[in-house]
């Protein structure tokens, strides 16, 4: 008898997870099925479960596959199980390829076709099903949100959208996408959403777009390079009742929102200043990081990141704002930029590079203390209260997943679902960092250095 034991979360079961099973069974005689459980599924960092651990071993007893089924509950269990039960075969979706090779000592191990075009369900929770999300763009971050999304119960990305037909048909494939074009009103038909990865200059027009077809958006970051058309696109999800975004992903990950919880309690008294830098080092310049026509520049690559960790601490209300800056002589970007931002009493920096490095903390001072966050601050998963006399002094530990796209990805179905107004980021948030960065690119308040 050749037995075969395959796991997965199986949340909101659907034709995917019983096409899986069914393959599965079909390598074998013996079906076995692990199902995770929910303190498993958090510790790996798989988000927005709907279904109890009982509704969803119901759900795969009701799939007719499963000879045997059980819980898996820790890192590890794999071996151990596929040791005790004397399974011949570990079968897992292809979207896995790879990441299971090392229980090839213990079994063969098989990879599985992955259903594609999965957008409906047949095992349904009453009021919340699966979001069909279209990705517009092809390039480094829309592949990653893809990786991400499969760590996010609900929600489902198998079309792309782009201009260049071979380079999508091809990013389609490499990401086991069902569908792909080129023509932007078909794909608005089959999407309850709109993901935006394409170059800052597009977001716009993409996003009025969308928003117009009654699409919810996220966009990415900076959603806009201007205020009015920032403005612009939040009133057109208004009217049209549906949800806008903009992917600043540190806003949605919990370690930074403790962070700004804690601050705000007064913990550290009054904050005067607000001390944050990203940088990173990218040295091709055929990347579209270095053209200014497609809004490169340190400013509009990684300001977002800075302003929003000042903007939430210190408020959106300051007097002045000055920018020095290092530009490239070849193509124009500014290499290195430092704002400070000036309010009634209190000082802000940001400091963000494409072409120098620096140190990418965050410092928060305050008259009674400070919070320092070490690099890499905007994936905030490690934060101290520091005070003059340090046996006061208190550290926090805050789980930070991946690339942590996940988490916008769950408030942005969940603020779908419930009709919930964005409280990560604000309309006006995102208006203000869209106004900085213009106020940036009319060079009004620019000193070079």
């Amino acid at each position: 008898m050749i037995k075969v034991i395959t796991y997965g979360t199986f949340d909101l079961f659907h034709e995917g997870h019983y096409n899986l099973l069914k393959r599965a069974k079909d390598l074998g005689d013996y079906l076995i099925v692990g199902v995770t459980s929910e303190n498993y599924d958090k510790g790996r960092g798989k988000l927005n479960v709907h279904q109890s651990l009982v509704e969803r071993i119901e759900n795969i007893k009701q799939s007719g596959f499963a000879d045997e089924i059980i819980v898996e509950e820790y890192m590890g269990q794999k071996i151990e199980d596929i040791k005790k039960y004397e399974a011949d075969i570990f079968a897992i979706g292809s979207d896995w390829l790879g990441k299971f090779d090392y229980l090839n000592e213990y079994c063969e191990v098989v990879y599985l076709e992955r259903t594609k075009g999965v957008s409906s369900t047949k095992l349904r929770n009453e009021n919340r099903g699966i979001l069909n999300i279209g990705c517009v763009g092809a390039g480094r971050i829309a592949k990653r949100m893809i990786r991400e999304s499969k760590f996010v119960s609900g929600v489902n990305i198998d079309i792309v959208y782009g201009r260049n037909k071979a380079k999508i048909r091809k990013f389609a494939e490499e990401n086991e996408l069902e569908k792909y074009t080129t023509d932007f009103d078909e794909f608005l038909s089959k999407v309850d959403a709109v993901y935006i990865a394409t170059p800052h200059t597009t977001h716009y027009d993409f996003a009025k777009r969308a928003l117009e077809s009654k699409k919810h958006v996220l966009c990415e970051k900076p959603i806009t390079l201007k205020e009015d058309q920032t403005r612009e696109l939040y009133e057109i999800a208004d009217k049209n009742n549906v949800v806008l975004y903009e992917a600043i992903k540190t806003a949605y990950a919990p370690g930074f929102q403790r962070l700004v919880m804690i601050t705000k309690s007064g913990v550290i008294g009054k904050v005067i200043d607000v001390d944050a830098t990203f940088t990173k080092l990218e040295n091709n310049k055929n990347l579209r990081e270095y053209d200014l026509t497609q809004g490169g520049g340190s400013i509009s690559e990684l300001i977002s990141y800075p302003l929003l960790a000042i903007f939430k601490l210190l408020g959106m209300d300051y007097e002045k704002i000055t920018f020095y800056s290092r530009f490239d002589g070849e193509t124009g970007i500014d290499l290195y930029t430092k704002a400070l931002i000036q309010y009634e009493d209190a000082i802000a920096s940001a400091n963000v590079g494409l072409g120098v490095k620096k140190e990418g903390e965050l410092i928060i001072s305050g008259t009674h203390g400070y919070i320092y966050v070490p690099a890499p601050w905007w994936k905030t998963e490690y934060f101290e209260i520091r005070f003059e006399n340090q046996n006061l002094n208190e550290k926090y530990f805050v789980k930070f997943d991946d690339d942590g796209l996940r988490y916008e990805l769950v408030d942005f179905y969940h603020s779908i679902a419930e009709g919930a107004l964005n409280i990560s980021l604000s309309a006006e948030e995102s208006a203000a960092i869209s106004k900085v960065i213009e106020k940036f690119f009319d060079k009004a308040d620019t000193i070079e250095i």
